[in-house]
């Protein structure tokens, strides 16, 4: 059996790619076209391939070649070699460029709308040579895209399960109940959402976070959500509030960001569920690289009402 440093040794990457290459044609002639190369040249790369790991990779047919287990196991690894690879070649250029250093985060839309701005602006302020690349999901895929290795970072409601990610506080927000200034509950100073369950409701997607919160709360009050319409923002869901089409959900500080207080109005949520704890999740916080590292410590810093102990 190979050991893990004579194993990597005999392992190359022009293989892999061919490998790659071959299954995703299904025929050793149309990859070795693809790749410049002699069909008879792949196929001898092949067949050491699978004798170096002592298994048959593929199952070979006059139409082409299917992949057996030990294939399609290999094909998942290669395949995220490969990606690796185009990362690194990426974030290196970059420093030829002139960049320090890159950081692949993604957020939910609450982060994003809340707390981001202002957290992501000062850090680039002091770090202006670190490049940022921050995508929007719902926080179930930003924790699929960290533990896949396409982010970095994830920032995201705890309540979503992090698994076997590791994760650190952020931020807290606060849902609220969101509703035209002359609604009958407007007058309230804080409310259970069950109030809410007597009236239309706007919704986020179904997947989101606040819709799954709400859901369950219906059902254990014994209800059912009477959801008018959904939407993919929350600006999308101020609008719709403030035309009649029902009340909505949204975090109190993102109301209150958006500048909507000339038609609408929030009402605090005193469920418990409606007090929230952001999270940041990595794979694994001490092996990221020095620049996302930075981040996590800056923005944790600002969660904290400190200053960045590396600011500028």
């Amino acid at each position: 059996m190979l050991s893990e440093r004579n194993f990597a040794r005999q392992i190359d990457l022009t293989s892999l790619q061919l490998f790659v290459a071959v299954c995703e044609l299904g025929s050793i002639g149309r990859a070795a076209e693809r790749e410049f190369i002699a069909a008879s040249a792949v196929s001898k790369r092949l067949s050491d391939l699978e004798a170096t790991l002592g298994t048959q990779l593929l199952y070979r047919h006059a139409r082409g070649v299917r992949l057996t287990p030990a294939g399609e196991s290999l094909l998942h690894h290669a395949r995220s070699m490969m990606f690796s690879l185009e990362k690194m070649q990426a974030e290196l250029s970059e420093y030829a460029d002139g960049v320090r250093g890159h950081v692949r985060m993604h957020a939910s839309i609450s982060a994003i709308v809340q707390f981001l701005p202002e957290d992501l602006g000062a850090f680039t302020h002091a770090h202006p040579q670190v490049k940022i690349d921050l995508e929007e999901h719902l926080s179930a895929e930003v924790l699929r895209a960290v533990q896949e290795g396409a982010a970095d970072i994830g920032v995201c409601n705890g309540a979503a399960g992090t698994g076997e990610l590791q994760t650190l506080p952020y931020r807290q927000d606060q849902l609220a109940l969101v509703m035209p200034l002359q609604h009958p509950l407007a007058n309230a100073p804080e409310l259970p959402f069950e109030a809410a369950l007597d009236f239309d409701l706007v919704g986020l997607h179904t997947n989101s976070s606040i819709h799954q919160a709400i859901h369950q709360a219906a059902t254990q009050a014994g209800r059912s959500v009477r959801l008018r319409i959904h939407v993919t923002g929350l600006d999308a869901m101020c609008r719709m509030i403030a035309n009649g089409l029902g009340l909505g959900v949204m975090p109190l500080r993102a109301f209150e960001l958006m500048r909507a207080t000339d038609t609408l109005h929030a009402v605090p949520l005193t469920d418990a569920w409606a007090a929230r704890q952001l999270m940041l999740a990595a794979r694994d916080f001490s092996t990221l690289p020095v620049t996302a590292r930075l981040l996590v410590d800056h923005l944790q810093a600002r969660a904290n009402g400190m200053p960045s102990a590396h600011a500028a």
